[in-house]
């Protein structure tokens, strides 16, 4: 079974910068994509940034020139450094990723978050 664990989050004053990060255990053959999603109170579960076994990057709009996702592929570790953090970044953060473990069963699993508030 293929678990991820998240860290990193916490209460930071707006312009601030918080540093997340996620480690995926368990056989593990090869994780695809990593990402990072993140829910506030009364919104729906949204993408905020993705990156590919290759390194290439999605970002939500909202998110652009402030957060740069990046993963280590040898750790099976995924991060996010939040800069210039908004009253409008505070949600829970969750990390994705899916891949295939032995024998090649696919997989794609969420970690159980880790919640982020900004204040002002």
């Amino acid at each position: 079974q293929v678990q991820l664990m998240e860290s990193g989050g916490g209460l930071v004053q707006a312009g601030g910068s918080l540093r997340l990060s996620c480690a995926a255990s368990g056989r593990i053959i090869s994780i695809n994509v990593m990402g990072w999603y993140r829910q506030a109170p009364g919104k729906q579960r949204e993408l905020v940034a993705s990156i590919t076994r290759g390194d290439s990057t999605n970002y939500a709009d909202s998110v652009k020139g402030r957060f740069t996702i990046s993963r280590e592929n040898a750790k099976n570790t995924v991060y996010l450094q939040m800069n210039s953090l908004k009253l409008e970044d505070t949600a829970v953060y969750y990390c994705n990723a899916d891949g295939n473990r032995e024998y090649g069963t696919y997989f794609n699993v969420w970690g159980q978050g880790t919640q982020v508030t900004v204040s002002s």
